[in-house]
């Protein structure tokens, strides 16, 4: 049985899916749900989500790479990072947009082959530059209205196990890892 929000996709937004080989994902409130939690010793705490962990470990099983690109600086991102093979982590990066470019050019690749997951208004400069900007559901609404999907679900709450199971999809991947757990 296939999953419902894979279902009756528009033929534009599987186009573009179907040719991404970079997926980048901002974290807080993408990869996280937003909120900051501080111990009273000053740590920072993150909450992610398992089954977008399982995404992001997928992805480059099927030969697409992952990003991540945050303007905040984090212990527990550097850490999750790590526990997902993600080698491309760009921490305190206050204009994402360059960023990108530069990972775009430094990887060879063109914008239409990547798609850039976001939640705010600072994701807009390097959403505009992918050839698939995603905006998780809980996105400012400004960045929901140039995105070129939203998910169902939130940041931190399986939005970005989507954005993966999307591509998979598009590039016919997603029955061959149906099928790997059957």
């Amino acid at each position: 049985m296939p999953n419902a929000y894979l279902s009756d996709l528009p033929a534009e937004l599987l186009q573009r899916a179907a040719t991404i080989k970079l997926a980048v994902f901002d974290v807080d409130g993408t990869l996280t749900d937003g909120r900051l939690w501080y111990g009273e010793d000053g740590h920072e705490t993150k909450v992610f989500h398992v089954h977008d962990g399982l995404g992001l470990k997928l992805l480059p099983a099927y030969g697409v790479t992952v990003a991540i690109i945050t303007a905040r600086i984090s212990h527990p991102v550097a850490l999750r990072a790590e526990e997902l093979d993600i080698a491309h982590v760009y921490q305190g990066q206050s204009d994402k947009r360059a960023c990108l470019l530069e990972l775009i050019d430094a990887l060879n690749l063109t914008p239409a082959q990547v798609a850039y997951v976001g939640d705010d208004l600072p994701d807009l400069p390097a959403m505009r530059v992918a050839g698939l900007a995603v905006a998780v559901a809980n996105a400012h609404p400004w960045v929901a209205e140039q995105a070129h999907w939203q998910t169902r679900r939130a940041g931190g709450e399986g939005g970005a196990r989507e954005v993966c199971d999307l591509i998979l999809h598009a590039q016919g991947k997603s029955a061959v890892e149906r099928e790997r757990w059957q």
